[in-house]
């Protein structure tokens, strides 16, 4: 994005670079985003984009290069802490400091200025940012986004007594309060329900500043964002920047370039390989010719065949220098045939819930939730409706207060729950193979039907070996989902399995739960993968 008035550009990002130990994560990158500007940052998990918000955002210092920032700055990172004791009204209070500061600082003006002889340039400055941050609206705005995002508004409430969800809504409502210059947010749809969502939207297409927004969610790209940054590597080994504003309009940009880039590594490859066995030959003609019958003109051959080895070199060479250096392409996912049935199933629904009752959480007297092979369920509705109480149950981690829960004889469960409050030690292979014990300990693993993680294609052979503490947020969610998978389950359960997915790995998710054999029950928020969902049996607890 470039060739925009430099009064009006919000960030400058040049020649940045930023790694870790053993891993570059943005090299050399370039990004101009100007007043007005809604750019969506996209790519595979591991992929840079949190990191790269945390640079853009001054939290991280980039190892070369440098990042210039204009106006005020507003970050909404996907993980946040609650440090002791503070309490909702803390982060409120935080967030409207500037609007509070400029309404001191226009009352102030106000009261020592002479009308006769004062300078109304002071007055003239106090009064525009007062009406930049239009200040006399900072507590109702707070109040009514906390509101719209269904987050708590008692501002005495400690941050440790909320929910990861109610936490980033809480923290969420008071940045959109805030009307920075410059506002940063790492996938804000995750904890937003229908109407949380809708509210967004509105706010994020009317900012007066620019945003730089990681998320997912491919109908907030539709909706909200004037371009896509993919920072999964071009063909040039760069990120791309699509101006498409339509998700359809930059996947097929992207799945071009991508069709094109594998076409010409197929060609390069089959070349090499042919003057590699040319090269072989010749040097096999060589190697004869250093032992002529007597009589021959042995070092006539020899010269001929030296020759040709050097001619064919030189063409390997040549190809190797005009070669694309066409980085290793991110794993795609490759979903396990899952079985539909138990060995021994003599019939019925494998999971049967009826009448669920969770006091003050979930009521649904008379309900009869049955599964049956290769059954299929979308469950939905707003914040606090029970959607995840209601998964919970099915799955077998919470006991109702009343009603029953069935699972056929032999049946095995998959569950991926919306956010995991432990986190297993060890790197990821060593996680997953102490899982898959547990499970082998309590009866629930078929050892014959075991899915290796490493051919799921969520995890490359690096991350495996890598601590599970160290993989950014999206990698975990992709260890969790295949640790669902890791016993073939004959029935999954999946709560929000979109959070913190990118968006390529979500189109190829979706696919996967229409074509599996086994039962699937999913509750979401997404809305493109409600749509795509759409003639599933659905369930709606609003």
């Amino acid at each position: 994005m470039t060739g925009a008035d430099p009064a009006q550009v919000q960030l400058v990002a040049e020649h940045v670079t930023f790694g870790y130990p053993g891993r570059v994560v943005l090299d050399d990158l370039d990004l101009v985003v100007p007043a007005g500007t809604r750019l969506g940052l996209v790519g595979e998990n591991g992929a840079g984009k949190t990191t790269l918000l945390r640079v853009l955002a001054g939290e991280l210092a980039p190892q070369r290069g440098e990042v210039r920032r204009q106006g005020t700055l507003a970050v909404v990172e996907q993980e946040l802490e609650a440090p002791d004791g503070a309490t909702i009204d803390d982060v409120l209070e935080r967030s409207l400091a500037a609007a509070r500061t400029a309404s001191d600082e226009l009352a102030a003006a106000i009261a020592v200025f002479d009308h006769e002889a004062g300078d109304t340039g002071w007055l003239a400055a106090a009064v525009a940012r007062y009406e930049h941050l239009a200040a006399w609206d900072a507590d109702r705005r707070a109040d009514e986004a906390l509101t719209r995002f269904g987050a708590p508004r008692d501002p005495g409430r400690e941050l440790a007594t909320l929910s990861v969800g109610e936490r980033y809504r809480v923290r969420l409502a008071a940045r959109i309060s805030e009307r920075a210059d410059l506002l940063l947010l790492d996938e804000p749809t995750n904890h937003l329900d229908d109407a949380g969502v809708a509210y967004l939207t509105a706010q994020l297409r009317d900012w007066p500043g620019a945003l730089v927004v990681v998320t997912h969610d491919r109908q907030l790209l539709d909706d909200v964002m004037t371009g896509i940054l993919d920072l999964d590597p071009a063909m040039d080994g760069r990120p791309a920047l699509y101006g498409a504003t339509r998700y359809a309009d930059y996947r097929f940009a992207k799945d071009q370039m991508l069709r094109r880039w594998r076409a010409r590594y197929r060609m390069e490859r089959k070349k090499a390989g042919a003057l590699a066995e040319r090269l072989d030959e010749s040097y096999e003609g060589l190697s004869d010719a250093w032992r002529p019958p007597k009589g021959s003109q042995g070092h006539r051959r020899a010269t001929r065949a030296r020759s040709q080895v050097k001619t064919v070199d030189r063409r390997i060479q040549k190809l190797e220098a005009e070669a694309v250096a066409v980085p290793v392409p991110p794993p795609a996912m490759a979903f396990p045939d899952l079985p539909a049935t138990p060995r021994v199933y003599t019939g019925g629904p494998l999971l049967d819930v009826r009448a669920p009752r969770v006091r003050g959480r979930l009521d649904l007297p008379g309900r009869r939730i049955a599964l049956p092979p290769c059954g299929r369920l979308l469950v939905t509705g707003p914040n606090g409706s029970g959607k995840s109480t209601l998964l919970a149950v099915l799955a077998g981690s919470l006991v109702p207060d009343r009603g029953t829960r069935a699972v056929a004889p032999g049946t095995r469960l998959g569950v991926l729950v919306q956010e995991r409050d432990d986190e297993p030690a060890g790197s990821s292979f060593d996680a997953y193979a102490s899982h898959a014990l547990r499970l082998l300990d309590a009866g629930a693993l078929d050892p014959d039907e075991l899915v290796p993680v490493a051919a799921l294609g969520l995890l490359s052979e690096e991350d495996l070996d890598r601590p599970l503490g160290d993989l950014s947020v999206g990698q975990r969610r992709r260890f969790e989902l295949a640790r669902a998978l890791l016993h073939a389950p004959h029935v999954l359960v999946l709560d929000e399995p979109t959070n913190h997915l990118s968006v390529a790995l979500v189109d190829e998710l979706t696919a996967a739960l229409r074509a599996t054999s086994a039962a699937v029950v999913v509750a979401t928020h997404d809305r493109k993968m409600r749509a795509d969902l759409a003639d599933w049996p659905h369930l709606d607890l609003g």
